[in-house]
């Protein structure tokens, strides 16, 4: 199975390197990183399952990072992790889009057991309720795991209703091919590239041939513009 990948945004070189050997232990992959427009580039290049952002750090602060992300549709889950500790500081925070808050000092079994606790949801932003819209003409509804387009159902066979909701929720994100058959294919099954490029061809063909972009070499994209 392909591993989660986690966005590490902390200034503090040590933190920064502490976090990062802990999460890799576990298994998981990280990418690091010590100012917000690094932070912001990374999450435009690759597909996440997580973000840490710490929030007091150069160039971008974590707060408008995240916020600018929203802006963007990127949903990816997210966890603040700082040393700010008041009511404003922690509203604030929620407000920009996160899914949990860590006040430091925090002990890495903390952080181990939150991000654990978030991966294992079939996630998707909380702030979205059950209805996905993609346009003014279709939304998704997740809890059915149903396309509608002008208020009447599409058929979407199972994997395909998996892919969709794979792509809304790493929208604007890049999605490896890896990515895509760890998603779709359980593990005791052949994932197949022709049975992949139908599905993409039959949700393409309901809602437009420009929400799924084929990124040369690196997998697909699914996009609002």
């Amino acid at each position: 199975m392909l591993k989660s990948r986690i966005l590490l945004l902390e200034d503090d070189i040590t933190l920064n390197e502490t976090v990062n050997e802990y999460l890799e232990e576990l298994g998981y992959l990280v990418d690091s990183v010590e100012d917000g427009d690094e932070a912001l580039e990374k999450m435009y290049e690759n597909s996440y399952d997580i973000f840490l952002l710490d929030v007091k750090v150069p160039s971008l602060n974590g707060f408008d990072l995240l916020k600018e992300a929203r802006k963007r549709g990127i949903q990816t889950p997210a966890i603040f992790i700082t040393s700010l500790n008041s009511v404003d500081d922690l509203s604030q925070g929620y407000e920009s889009g996160c899914d949990d808050y860590i006040r430091k000092p925090f002990a890495l079994k903390e952080l181990e057991v939150r991000v654990e606790s978030i991966l294992k949801r079939d996630f998707f932003h909380k702030n979205h309720s059950d209805r996905v819209e993609i346009d003014a003409h279709c939304y998704y509804d997740i809890h059915n795991n149903t396309l509608y387009i002008d208020n009447e159902e599409q058929n979407l066979n199972k994997k395909e209703a998996k892919l969709l909701k794979l792509f809304l929720r790493h929208q604007e994100e890049v999605l490896s091919h890896e990515k895509i058959y760890d998603t779709l294919w359980d593990y005791d099954e052949t994932y197949s590239e022709a049975s992949l490029r139908t599905y993409i061809k039959n949700i393409r063909k309901l809602l437009g041939k420009e929400k799924i972009v084929s990124i040369k070499k690196q997998g697909y994209k699914f996009t609002k513009e």
